[in-house]
């Protein structure tokens, strides 16, 4: 479907735009209350507010655990409207300036959320528990600098394992603690030891509230690694239809199917998330959701349909948030880099946004595709392009820095090997596949442009080290499984090796994932060939 086609589907969508019926309302609202609950989920927050701002606050609480938080912020809105004194309501719009809590939010929206919280502060206490609330998300509001968000985040998750521990029995603030624990998680940590904690919280009160859209939604954000990705696939199913009208829903489902290598669910998910988010006129949920459906065209050799997707996604200001300039800077790279174009790659055009590490993305690709296409020289300035945004980041945000400075070295590692120093090049891309070995992706994108490791690969095969090559390849399968290019790399070394036996299972599996390609790849072509000859 055309963008211009998905705007047609606004009128069907009207249930997940209109405001759910308060408790205040007459019986003979309940049937589109079960319909609307039916399409975004059930969800029950009790506050000591009147009847018509609880309303207001469950349908608010609704919204923000689909992370629709614009929606999910006037709602919040008119619960106050409806009691001025709730204090809940202003720790409830704080919580939507937070906006996806895996991402820091914007200074001024965390100096709005400050003054919320503060206002919360200054009406009378109704209970205990909801001071505590506010309490603690008050910590993460307490300064508005990046470098200390994570630290603010970190408070705040300890917080919440204080208020779990003195209101054990609250459901919603187990499900806030689990969620906090997944998001202030180490992405050094491959004990999974805080994702694991928040999932067995989130998996004890699934059993008791099967139709809440944030805990299967967490569950999802809890199990988005490669080695506890197969424990996500139930609740992922679950989330599309559970809250099927919400884009971030239909969404989210990819972040498992990626992880195992369903390319097509995560195409299908992501064409309605895409639908969903036209419909609302939500541009970043639309550019996220495009971003993971690209990817996994790439993967299954649907080129064409990659390229019309690119084509397709809306125009916005790729500044404006940072789910825009990740993808409308992935989506092309992605696009050259997975199709082994490597002269497109170096022709790419450097962008600047504010968002220096969705840049750098541009710089990697085409540094690296000036190296495989044989003119490693050209790509020097996109390399010292990488090292300045690493030693900016360095100072904003550690975890952005350690990307960008991978990629260079990648990159380094590639331009040296391809200039005639090879081991040299091949020791620069080991170190680089071992750091990403040491980390994880960000929950914005699918993945690396090209896994560090596939990059090794692909330099050891060029090197004729073929049985080394296809040791890297399937190393890279642990953890990005089913991704075309460490499948077809693994066929082609153990082909060259002699290994016949594994050449043949990697180019059946090949062709199993692009049985539906559309475009006549060369490397489809080579796996045919080869499995016709044995």
């Amino acid at each position: 479907m055309h963008r211009h086609d998905r705007i047609a589907a606004v009128a069907s969508l009207a249930l997940a735009l209109a405001p759910l019926p308060t408790a205040a309302q007459s019986g003979h609202d309940h049937a589109a209350q079960a319909h609307a609950t039916r399409v975004l989920g059930s969800v029950s927050f009790p506050v000591q507010c009147s009847a018509a701002a609880q309303g207001a606050f469950n349908r608010g609480m609704l919204l923000q655990h689909s992370f629709w938080y614009e929606a999910a912020s006037a709602a919040f809105r008119e619960a106050r409207q409806a009691d001025p004194g709730c204090s809940m309501t202003h720790w409830g719009e704080a919580l939507s300036l937070l906006t996806n809590p895996y991402s820091p939010p914007t200074p001024a929206n965390l100096r709005q959320g400050r003054a919320l919280l503060e206002e919360a502060r200054r009406l009378p206490a109704r209970n205990e528990r909801e001071t505590a609330y506010i309490e603690a998300l008050s910590l993460v509001f307490a300064g508005d600098d990046l470098t200390g968000h994570r630290a603010r985040i970190g408070a705040y998750r300890d917080a919440m394992a204080r208020f779990h521990q003195r209101f054990p029995d609250d459901t919603e603030g187990a499900i806030q603690y689990a969620l906090v624990l997944g998001v202030a998680a180490s992405p050094a940590d491959k004990t999974y030891a805080d994702q694991l904690r928040g999932a067995e919280i989130l998996e004890r009160e699934w059993q008791r509230q099967p139709d809440h859209p944030g805990i299967v939604h967490y569950l999802i954000h809890l199990y988005d690694y490669p080695p506890l990705a197969e424990r996500g696939i139930r609740a992922a199913e679950r989330y599309a239809d559970l809250a099927a009208d919400a884009a971030h829903a239909q969404h989210m489902p990819s972040h498992i199917f990626t992880r195992v290598g369903r390319w097509e669910s995560s195409i299908e998910t992501n064409r309605r998330a895409t639908d969903r988010a036209v419909a609302a006129n939500d541009t970043e949920q639309e550019f996220h959701a495009q971003d993971y459906m690209v990817y996994a065209y790439l993967q299954t050799g649907q080129d064409q349909a990659a390229r019309r997707a690119i084509n397709d996604v809306g125009k916005t200001n790729a500044d404006r948030r940072q789910a825009h300039a990740f993808a409308s800077a992935a989506m092309p790279a992605r696009y050259v880099l997975e199709r082994g174009a490597w002269t497109e790659a170096g022709a790419l055009t450097p962008r600047q946004t504010n968002f220096l590490f969705a840049d750098a993305l541009i710089h990697f690709a085409r540094a690296y595709g000036l190296a495989r296409a044989g003119r490693p020289a050209e790509g020097v300035a996109d390399i010292a392009a990488l090292t300045r945004i690493a030693e900016t980041l360095r100072t904003r945000d550690t975890y952005w820095a350690e990307q960008v400075d991978i990629q260079r070295q990648a990159a380094e590692g590639w331009a040296a090997f391809a200039s005639g120093e090879r081991e040299a090049g091949l020791a620069t891309l080991r170190e680089a596949a071992e750091r990403e070995g040491r980390t994880e992706k960000h929950v914005v994108t699918p993945g690396p442009l090209a896994p560090a490791r596939e990059l090794l690969a692909e330099a050891l095969l060029e090197a004729g080290q073929h049985a080394a090559a296809q040791r890297e390849f399937e190393a890279v399968q642990r953890t990005e499984p089913r991704r075309f290019r460490a499948v077809y790399g693994a066929g082609r070394a153990a082909e060259r090796a002699g290994d016949r036996e594994a050449a043949r299972r990697a180019y059946t599996q090949l062709l199993e994932i692009a049985a539906r390609a559309d475009t006549p790849r060369p490397e489809l072509a080579m796996a045919r060939a080869y499995l016709g000859r044995n």
